[in-house]
């Protein structure tokens, strides 16, 4: 008697990997959908100038993504010599699917053993980052110093030692 295939979770069949530089349209058209979560996003200019942020931190290595369902469902930059996270952004159909742990999994195994890993968002109180404070803390990190980017009220997030897929 032939088993029946098991249907793969929208999980298994989204893979996060490296970008690649023929991801850039689909990686901008995720970024579209959610530019109104990110100060510094605002514009035209400011797009292309993501654009070619991007392009740069894939010819680094530091660019990965969670493709699935024929697109970009989630995105992250990282310097690895700066220790920081720089960009974050998951499809907001596409949440509570833990796209945006596996891309920080992902990021962590390619820090140095015993990194310090910093991100900022918006600061506690502005509902905006609401979410993303509590996705921040329930992965290990732990709030740091106020500043400002983009004109907007920030906070840093720390993760201490915890890079080479450490958790």
């Amino acid at each position: 008697m032939e088993r029946p295939e098991r249907q793969k979770t929208k999980e298994q069949q989204t893979a996060v990997r490296l970008a690649r530089p023929e991801d850039i349209d689909a990686w901008m058209e995720l970024v579209d959908r959610v530019k109104a979560d990110f100060p510094g996003l605002e514009t035209e200019a400011a797009l292309a100038e993501h654009r070619a942020t991007v392009l740069r931190f894939i010819g680094k290595a530091s660019a990965a993504c969670a493709a699935g369902e024929g697109r970009i469902l989630g995105a992250l930059l990282f310097s690895k010599e700066d220790g920081m996270l720089c960009f974050l952004a998951v499809d907001p159909a596409s949440r509570r699917q833990h796209i945006a742990r596996r891309l920080v999994d992902f990021m962590l195994a390619r820090m140095d053993a015993g990194s310090t890993v910093t991100v900022t968002t918006y600061r506690e109180g502005d509902p905006r980052g609401a979410a993303a404070r509590a996705f921040y803390r329930s992965v290990g990190f732990s709030e740091g110093k106020l500043g400002e980017e983009f004109g907007c009220p920030v906070q840093e997030f720390t993760l201490k030692g915890k890079a080479a897929g450490q958790r």
